[in-house]
């Protein structure tokens, strides 16, 4: 049997965005019964730092726990190591393209069949993070199908 696909998400600071965007979807696919690995990492990451206070609180509405979320930088070597790469924005994904052409990547909205970025909640309320958990919530819902698809062909 093949190894699980393995997922990236990707933001900036791999604090607030690509961590709430790896815990739900390991909370959907664990809901479908689907194995897979996920994570993520930033374009522009310090190393190690936890995901910030707003989004551990969003996550936490979502009955999810990602204190122990650890930050790390993106690296040719994780890129090289996946399956499929998801980003928030545009600006990533150039950057993801950038580092490794041949990158199996796109932003999640492109990759959910919707369009824009998903803006950064860094410094907002809680009700800004609320409101970006929600986006990501619903963008990974609507790729479930394509994931399935892409990932788990029989």
């Amino acid at each position: 049997m093949p190894p699980p696909p393995n997922i990236l998400f990707v933001c900036t600071g791999n604090t607030c965005r690509s961590p709430m965007a790896e815990a739900l979807m390991k909370f959907i696919l664990a809901k479908h019964g689907i194995d897979a690995i996920v994570h993520s990492a930033g374009v522009n990451a310090m190393v190690d730092h936890i995901a910030s206070n707003n989004a551990i609180l969003a996550m936490q509405q979502e009955n999810i726990d990602i204190k122990s979320h650890s930050s790390r930088q993106i690296s040719l070597e994780m890129l090289v190591d996946v399956n499929l790469i998801l980003t928030m924005t545009e600006r990533h994904l150039h950057i993801i393209k950038t580092m490794h052409p041949t990158a199996n990547a796109f932003t999640l909205s492109q990759y959910a069949q919707s369009s824009g970025d998903i803006s950064d909640p860094y410094g907002g309320d809680l009700e800004t993070y609320l409101q970006c958990a929600r986006q990501i919530h619903q963008l990974l819902l609507d790729s479930i199908k394509k994931l399935k698809e892409d990932l788990w062909k029989a």
